[in-house]
């Protein structure tokens, strides 16, 4: 089922400081996110739809890739 997105709708990416690493990216209504989260290294950014919807674009690209690769049987 897919999220109800309007204009309380806040898009972002969970971030780990210590490693620098993504942990996550999504998206939800503004007034049920968490704006400070447990882990004290983890940091959430706020993007813009748009930004979102770039990565979101990037990410399917980088998968399908990854599975003709696989597919096809090329280890690249």
């Amino acid at each position: 089922m897919k999220k109800k997105e309007d204009k309380e709708t806040r898009y972002y990416i969970d971030l780990d400081l210590r490693t620098r690493k993504i942990l996550n990216w999504d998206y939800g209504q503004r007034n049920k996110l968490v704006q400070k989260l447990e882990n004290p290294a983890h940091q959430r950014v706020f993007i813009t739809k748009g930004q979102y919807n770039k990565l979101e674009q990037r990410n399917q690209e980088f998968k399908n890739k990854a599975a003709n690769q696989k597919t096809s049987g090329c280890d690249k």
